[in-house]
């Protein structure tokens, strides 16, 4: 027995001598299957990188380091030590797309000093990704960070899918395009699917991309700030690459960022609760009419969005004090009796004024979460703040939705009451099928988003909103993750009468056992199954084409018949449901016309 493990331990030395090593100045780094490498070396006194995935270079030789005040990172950098670990583990996440996530990778990190001052290189190489940040130690006196000087020099020109907040998306050379794009970015030649990422912003600034000085490449930008203020040791946010051979295998990186955060400190509490939501109109008898519909459908929440306290711009609306249209006890009451939790809008004027004050006074109302609105999610001062108010929510116990430009960086890992933001361009934006079809290999990537679902009725088709069809909308709730789904944005609930065209609401669950992206393609289409128990779940949506294709259903459990119901358009403005037999290994055959989408439930025959 002894012997043995004195073999395993050599082994383990030897396996991780080969992950992280040393060759003429050169630092390596190897992902734990070996397929993904990360090499680090300083040059003529600058620090830089490369990627190679798979044997071949996805970066040329790029730029790391930090500008600072006065002095310079880039300037007659060296490596002065070095220090290296493994990581592996399985983490429980019942909030997300898998409730287990692997957690495994190689770090090596450099302890570096240029001419101002000391700074250390920390990198993370994953199967597929690699991750890296900056740290500076309280002794190095660093006041500002004027410039980060990091860049992606890729060795071949790419399509980036441009965006700026919840813009569309704009395919547009890396060689020639003008306008700088926000992270998670997407980029592709056709061989090589690449996103470049961002995470554990909680309080830098927001950083975009823009052309760098060379041919292929990326540079990072501080659009809002000039600089970042530094008080005392600190970590910048880490940016990270991760590579694929095709577009739906971007989608095994949609939880980096989970990884790049700190667990919470307390473990995972009990009493978060995930689930779907219609939003309310400022009148006490649609808050009871939306309970007793989420009651009916089995959602979780109703929420009173802006202008249940007033204007929520003006200084003198106050989040403590409720209009006279809506009786907030008599609501929250009811909520209480059918179970249904009431979450309410708070726009950031009101946040900043009254968020100590408001959270004890909620508790004592009985409110279930809060829906942060109009923060700034751009500069430093913005989201530092938003981090120190996102982690009082997170301690006083509510479930937390931050809408309009805020996008994740992973910070619901160690704050798990944050269950979705926005970040997105959603139904109340008008988005086509474009994008609709491009947003699962884009934003998605970053993390879980709130779409807000504007699905039509008896009486409003909302046309204005929605470019695509009813049988897309309920695919596109498979398709898209969020813990907490707005599910009817607009609509009285009362006009929901056609149960057959809302069944599907009742069944779809917001987290999820096990996600698999099936098949697609930035912008054209996508298929996506999910599990929760023993069921399954699929959405499958087409881009401005039609689509045919046969889905596999490998995923399905070996030896078990399901019974898959299926939600289509009936051609008519409305859902048809019919229900077949399949098992696994069996060929799926898909047919939609451009803008179309279907959904399925597969249930084990018992």
């Amino acid at each position: 027995m002894i012997k043995r493990a004195w073999v395993v331990l050599c082994l383990l030395v030897i396996a991780n001598l080969h992950a992280v090593s040393q060759t003429g100045g050169v630092y390596k780094v190897l992902s734990p299957d070996q397929l993904t490498s990360l090499e680090v070396k300083a040059e003529k006194g600058k620090l830089v990188y490369r990627m190679l995935f798979r044997g071949q270079a996805i970066t040329s030789w790029s730029a790391l380091g930090l500008q600072i005040n006065p002095g310079s990172q880039d300037e007659k950098t060296a490596i002065e030590t070095n220090s290296r670990r493994s990581n592996k583990e399985n983490i429980h996440w019942p909030l997300g797309e898998d409730d287990m996530i692997s957690n495994n990778f190689n770090e090596l990190q450099l302890a570096c000093r240029s001419a101002s001052s000391p700074f250390k290189f920390i990198a993370r190489v994953y199967d597929g990704s690699i991750a890296f940040r900056y740290g500076l130690p309280a002794s190095a006196g660093v006041r500002s960070i004027k410039r980060e000087l990091t860049e992606f020099n890729f060795t071949a020109s790419y399509t980036l899918y441009q965006y700026h907040h919840e813009s569309v998306f704009t395919p547009v050379s890396i060689d020639t395009f003008t306008v700088p794009s926000d992270l998670p970015a997407t980029l592709t030649n056709g061989n090589w699917y690449i996103s470049v990422g961002e995470a554990n912003n909680d309080n830098y600034t927001k950083a975009e991309l823009k052309r760098g000085a060379i041919s292929h490449g990326l540079a990072i930008a501080f659009m809002r700030d000039s600089g970042v203020a530094v008080t005392g040791a600190f970590l910048t946010p880490w940016r990270t690459i991760s590579v694929s051979k095709t577009a739906i295998g971007l989608h095994d990186y949609s939880q980096l960022c989970l990884k790049l955060n700190p667990p919470p400190p307390g473990g995972l509490p009990a009493w978060i609760k995930p689930g779907k939501l219609i939003r309310s109109q400022l009148n006490t008898q649609s808050g009871l009419d939306c309970i007793d519909f989420a009651a009916r459908h089995h959602f979780q929440y109703i929420m009173f969005d802006a202008g249940w306290y007033g204007a929520e711009f003006r200084s003198t609306s106050d989040p403590t004090q409720v209009i006279p249209q809506i009786d907030m006890p008599r609501v929250i009451q009811h909520g209480r009796e059918k179970g249904i939790g009431v979450i309410l809008y708070v726009n950031y004027v009101g946040l900043k004024a009254k968020l100590d004050t408001i959270l004890p006074l909620y508790k004592k109302w009985g409110v279930a979460g809060l829906k942060f609105g109009f923060v700034d999610g751009f500069t430093q001062a913005g989201l530092t703040w938003l981090a120190a108010a996102v982690k009082k929510v997170n301690s006083a116990g509510f479930i937390l939705d931050i809408h309009d430009n805020y996008k994740p960086t992973g910070l619901s890992r160690t704050f798990p009451a944050l269950l979705t933001q926005e970040g997105i361009r959603g139904d109340e934006n008008s988005p086509d099928a474009f994008h609709t079809t491009t947003l699962p290999f884009t934003r998605f990537l970053a993390g879980p988003a709130d779409f807000t679902f504007c699905y039509p009725n008896g009486k409003n088709r909302y046309t204005k909103n929605l470019k695509v069809s009813m049988g897309q909308q309920l695919a596109l709730t498979v398709v898209y993750f969020s813990p907490l789904q707005s599910m009817f944005w607009y609509g009285d609930p009362n006009e929901y009468t056609n149960e057959t065209e809302i069944e599907f609401f009742k069944w779809v669950p917001t987290v999820w056992d096990e996600s698999h992206y099936l098949a697609g393609d930035i912008g054209k289409n996508i298929s996506v199954a999910r599990r929760k128990g023993q069921t399954w779940f699929v959405g499958n949506a087409a881009g401005p084409e039609a689509w045919q294709t046969h889905l596999h259903l490998n995923f399905l459990a070996k030896g078990k018949t399901y019974t898959a119901t299926i939600y289509e358009d009936d051609g008519n403005e409305s859902i048809r449901k019919r229900v077949i037999r399949v098992k696994r290994g069996d060929s799926l055959p898909v047919s939609l016309a451009a803008k179309t989408g279907n959904a399925l439930m597969l249930e084990p025959v018992k």
